[in-house]
């Protein structure tokens, strides 16, 4: 039978919450890395979809301060939104922007019409479009960096048999892909 000193047995219990701590510091930059690995936008997916996209532009945003952090941490959804506008201002639309556990943002203030930062020259160039017919569609939230902007492009809405034409050539090109694939 071995018998252990105390000097030894207090070393060991040393060594395993070394190693625990350790591990832990290890197991909180992974999770902290798995948090962070957000990537800076938020996008309009459908808008490519039912819209034929010409000139983009980027425009700022008239956020509040939950606004700005829940649209951060990536609560928020372009879903359905749409820029109008009031005279010479911009406004974005229906876009609804959430709250978590620890940010509070009431329901009637989550789909409210936010105000985009825009330069006159781009704003006359909008207005004489939306006056040929155009539509101003929101395709992206880009929260990297200091501001929260909103790139926003003219576009023309599609007709069902534009978008019947693009799943099937979306269809075909997988097909051909994964055939090419398969033979070599």
């Amino acid at each position: 039978m071995i018998i252990i000193s105390e000097y030894a047995k207090g070393q060991q219990i040393l060594y395993n919450r070394l190693n625990f701590l350790a591990n832990c510091a290890i197991l909180n930059k992974v999770m902290s890395k798995k948090k962070q690995q957000n990537t800076g936008k938020i996008q309009n997916r459908r808008a490519r979809f039912d819209y034929s996209l010409q000139d983009e532009y980027i425009a700022g945003l008239v956020l509040s301060g939950a606004e700005t952090k829940s649209l951060r941490r990536g609560h928020g959804h372009l879903r359905g939104a749409y820029v109008t506008n009031k005279g010479s201002e911009f406004y974005l639309t229906n876009a609804t922007i959430t709250g978590d556990s620890s940010i509070n943002i009431p329901e009637e203030d989550q789909t409210r019409s936010r105000k985009l930062l825009l330069k006159q020259k781009e704003i006359n160039e909008l207005l004489s479009a939306k006056q040929q017919g155009m539509t101003i569609v929101p395709i992206e939230l880009l929260t990297k960096g200091r501001y929260i902007k909103v790139k926003i492009s003219l576009g023309k809405g599609k007709k069902q048999y534009d978008k019947r034409e693009v799943i099937k050539k979306r269809d075909h090109d997988r097909e051909t892909s994964a055939s090419l694939k398969f033979r070599s």
